[in-house]
Protein backbone atom coordinates (compact mmCIF):
# COMPACT_ATOMS: atom_id res chain seq x y z
CA UNK A 1 0.00 0.00 0.00
CA UNK A 2 2.84 2.17 0.84
CA UNK A 3 4.55 1.78 -2.36
CA UNK A 4 1.87 2.36 -4.27
CA UNK A 5 1.50 5.41 -2.87
CA UNK A 6 4.85 6.90 -2.55
CA UNK A 7 5.40 5.59 -6.71
CA UNK A 8 2.67 7.27 -7.18
CA UNK A 9 0.70 4.44 -8.73
CA UNK A 10 -2.35 4.80 -6.14
CA UNK A 11 -3.89 7.64 -3.94
CA UNK A 12 -4.45 7.13 -0.19
CA UNK A 13 -7.63 5.43 -1.04
CA UNK A 14 -6.78 3.78 -4.03
CA UNK A 15 -4.58 2.00 -2.04
CA UNK A 16 -7.02 0.44 0.13
CA UNK A 17 -8.10 -1.36 -2.68
CA UNK A 18 -4.77 -2.42 -3.14
CA UNK A 19 -4.60 -3.72 0.27
CA UNK A 20 -7.65 -5.46 -0.12
CA UNK A 21 -6.43 -7.66 -3.33
CA UNK A 22 -3.66 -8.21 -0.78
CA UNK A 23 -5.31 -9.68 1.83
CA UNK A 24 -7.09 -11.67 -0.65
CA UNK A 25 -3.81 -13.07 -2.31
CA UNK A 26 -2.88 -13.99 1.19
CA UNK A 27 -5.97 -15.99 2.43
CA UNK A 28 -5.73 -17.53 -1.02
CA UNK A 29 -2.36 -18.84 -0.22
CA UNK A 30 -3.81 -20.03 3.29
CA UNK A 31 -6.64 -21.88 1.94
CA UNK A 32 -8.95 -19.31 4.02
CA UNK A 33 -10.45 -18.07 0.87
CA UNK A 34 -14.18 -19.47 1.58
CA UNK A 35 -17.69 -17.79 0.33
CA UNK A 36 -18.68 -18.01 3.67
CA UNK A 37 -15.60 -15.80 4.81
CA UNK A 38 -15.67 -13.65 2.43
CA UNK A 39 -19.08 -12.91 2.60
CA UNK A 40 -18.16 -11.81 6.83
CA UNK A 41 -15.78 -9.77 5.40
CA UNK A 42 -18.12 -8.13 3.07
CA UNK A 43 -20.84 -7.64 5.78
CA UNK A 44 -17.69 -6.40 8.47
CA UNK A 45 -16.87 -3.74 5.24
CA UNK A 46 -20.47 -2.84 4.65
CA UNK A 47 -20.83 -2.19 8.61
CA UNK A 48 -17.69 0.18 8.84
CA UNK A 49 -18.19 2.10 6.12
CA UNK A 50 -21.67 2.66 7.03
CA UNK A 51 -20.66 3.53 10.56
CA UNK A 52 -17.83 6.10 9.01
CA UNK A 53 -20.34 7.77 6.40
CA UNK A 54 -22.84 8.50 9.29
CA UNK A 55 -20.20 9.63 11.79
CA UNK A 56 -18.88 12.15 8.34
CA UNK A 57 -22.30 13.07 7.80
CA UNK A 58 -23.53 14.95 11.33
CA UNK A 59 -19.81 16.18 11.66
CA UNK A 60 -20.23 17.71 8.06
CA UNK A 61 -23.04 19.36 9.47
CA UNK A 62 -22.39 20.39 12.74
CA UNK A 63 -19.20 21.66 11.26
CA UNK A 64 -21.75 23.19 8.49
CA UNK A 65 -23.74 25.17 11.47
CA UNK A 66 -20.84 26.00 13.30
CA UNK A 67 -19.15 27.94 10.68
CA UNK A 68 -22.73 30.22 9.68
CA UNK A 69 -22.88 30.97 13.45
CA UNK A 70 -19.47 32.28 13.24
CA UNK A 71 -17.65 29.58 15.10
CA UNK A 72 -14.95 29.45 12.70
CA UNK A 73 -13.85 33.29 13.40
CA UNK A 74 -13.76 32.42 17.24
CA UNK A 75 -11.91 29.78 17.26
CA UNK A 76 -9.65 31.78 14.59
CA UNK A 77 -9.34 34.57 16.96
CA UNK A 78 -8.88 32.22 20.32
CA UNK A 79 -5.46 30.36 18.59
CA UNK A 80 -4.05 33.54 17.40
CA UNK A 81 -4.52 35.04 20.48
CA UNK A 82 -2.92 32.19 22.26
CA UNK A 83 0.70 33.03 23.90
CA UNK A 84 3.62 31.64 22.08
CA UNK A 85 1.91 32.35 18.22
CA UNK A 86 1.67 29.65 15.92
CA UNK A 87 3.99 27.34 18.36
CA UNK A 88 1.32 27.70 21.44
CA UNK A 89 -1.71 27.28 18.78
CA UNK A 90 -0.23 23.78 17.30
CA UNK A 91 0.09 22.80 21.49
CA UNK A 92 -3.21 23.60 22.09
CA UNK A 93 -4.81 21.54 19.20
CA UNK A 94 -2.62 18.65 19.72
CA UNK A 95 -3.40 18.67 23.73
CA UNK A 96 -7.26 19.17 22.83
CA UNK A 97 -6.90 15.69 20.28
CA UNK A 98 -5.45 14.29 23.34
CA UNK A 99 -7.73 14.85 25.61
CA UNK A 100 -10.68 13.99 22.99
CA UNK A 101 -8.81 10.40 22.53
CA UNK A 102 -10.00 9.74 25.98
CA UNK A 103 -13.99 9.92 24.93
CA UNK A 104 -13.95 9.95 21.24
CA UNK A 105 -12.97 7.12 18.01
CA UNK A 106 -10.59 8.34 16.13
CA UNK A 107 -12.58 9.55 13.47
CA UNK A 108 -15.18 11.41 15.26
CA UNK A 109 -12.07 13.24 16.79
CA UNK A 110 -11.26 13.61 12.88
CA UNK A 111 -14.46 14.80 11.69
CA UNK A 112 -14.87 17.06 14.40
CA UNK A 113 -11.14 19.25 14.77
CA UNK A 114 -9.63 18.94 11.92
CA UNK A 115 -12.19 21.03 9.59
CA UNK A 116 -12.02 23.88 12.18
CA UNK A 117 -8.80 23.79 12.99
CA UNK A 118 -6.71 22.77 10.14
CA UNK A 119 -7.48 25.71 7.98
CA UNK A 120 -6.57 28.30 10.81
CA UNK A 121 -3.54 26.99 11.66
CA UNK A 122 -2.60 26.29 8.14
CA UNK A 123 -3.16 29.71 7.30
CA UNK A 124 -0.16 29.90 10.70
CA UNK A 125 2.31 28.53 8.01
CA UNK A 126 2.19 25.45 9.59
CA UNK A 127 3.91 22.92 6.78
CA UNK A 128 0.46 20.43 5.83
CA UNK A 129 2.59 17.32 5.89
CA UNK A 130 4.18 18.35 9.22
CA UNK A 131 0.47 18.77 10.69
CA UNK A 132 -0.67 15.78 9.26
CA UNK A 133 1.94 13.46 10.74
CA UNK A 134 1.58 15.40 14.04
CA UNK A 135 -2.17 14.83 13.63
CA UNK A 136 -1.61 10.76 12.82
CA UNK A 137 0.49 10.22 16.12
CA UNK A 138 -1.46 12.04 18.25
CA UNK A 139 -4.30 10.29 17.18
CA UNK A 140 -2.51 7.14 18.08
CA UNK A 141 -3.04 7.75 21.41
CA UNK A 142 -7.08 7.56 20.91
CA UNK A 143 -6.28 4.16 20.55
CA UNK A 144 -4.67 3.17 24.00
CA UNK A 145 -6.21 5.96 26.49
CA UNK A 146 -8.50 4.29 28.45
CA UNK A 147 -11.59 3.88 29.10
CA UNK A 148 -12.16 3.95 25.33
CA UNK A 149 -9.11 2.66 23.59
CA UNK A 150 -9.93 0.54 20.86
CA UNK A 151 -6.21 -1.25 21.42
CA UNK A 152 -7.37 -1.73 25.04
CA UNK A 153 -10.75 -3.62 24.02
CA UNK A 154 -8.73 -5.61 21.17
CA UNK A 155 -6.36 -6.67 24.14
CA UNK A 156 -9.10 -7.66 26.52
CA UNK A 157 -10.68 -9.42 24.06
CA UNK A 158 -7.81 -11.99 23.87
CA UNK A 159 -6.08 -11.68 27.23
CA UNK A 160 -6.68 -14.43 29.84
CA UNK A 161 -8.99 -13.95 32.77
CA UNK A 162 -6.25 -13.74 35.23
CA UNK A 163 -5.49 -10.53 33.46
CA UNK A 164 -8.03 -7.76 34.19
CA UNK A 165 -9.26 -4.71 32.74
CA UNK A 166 -7.64 -2.53 35.48
CA UNK A 167 -4.34 -4.53 34.28
CA UNK A 168 -4.39 -3.68 31.03
CA UNK A 169 -5.48 0.36 31.31
CA UNK A 170 -2.20 0.03 33.81
CA UNK A 171 -0.11 -1.53 30.80
CA UNK A 172 -1.20 1.00 28.07
CA UNK A 173 0.16 4.48 30.60
CA UNK A 174 3.66 3.84 29.68
CA UNK A 175 3.01 3.41 25.66
CA UNK A 176 0.92 6.73 26.29
CA UNK A 177 3.89 8.74 27.97
CA UNK A 178 5.67 7.40 25.04
CA UNK A 179 3.46 8.68 22.08
CA UNK A 180 3.01 12.27 24.31
CA UNK A 181 7.45 11.93 24.04
CA UNK A 182 7.31 11.42 20.63
CA UNK A 183 4.82 14.08 20.32
CA UNK A 184 6.89 16.32 21.69
CA UNK A 185 10.23 15.03 19.90
CA UNK A 186 8.30 16.04 16.53
CA UNK A 187 7.80 19.20 17.65
CA UNK A 188 10.84 20.16 18.74
CA UNK A 189 12.51 18.72 15.59
CA UNK A 190 10.39 18.95 12.61
CA UNK A 191 12.64 17.75 10.25
CA UNK A 192 11.53 14.28 11.39
CA UNK A 193 9.07 14.15 9.46
CA UNK A 194 9.71 16.78 6.74
CA UNK A 195 13.26 15.24 5.94
CA UNK A 196 11.77 12.20 3.93
CA UNK A 197 8.73 13.72 2.02
CA UNK A 198 11.73 16.35 0.98
CA UNK A 199 14.18 13.65 0.00
CA UNK A 200 11.37 11.68 -2.31
CA UNK A 201 9.83 14.63 -3.92
CA UNK A 202 12.69 17.39 -4.27
CA UNK A 203 10.64 20.03 -2.05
Amino acid sequence: MLGSILGGVATPTESASVGAVGAIFLAAVRRKLTFTNLRQVMFATANTTTMIFIILIGASVFSLVFRMMGGEELVSDFLNSLPGGKLGAIIFVMLLMFLLGFILDTFEIIFLVIPITAPILLMMDIDPIWLGVMVAVNLQTSFLTPPFGFSLFYLRGVAPDSITTRHIYQGALPFVVLQVVAIALLIIFPGLITWLPDMIYGR
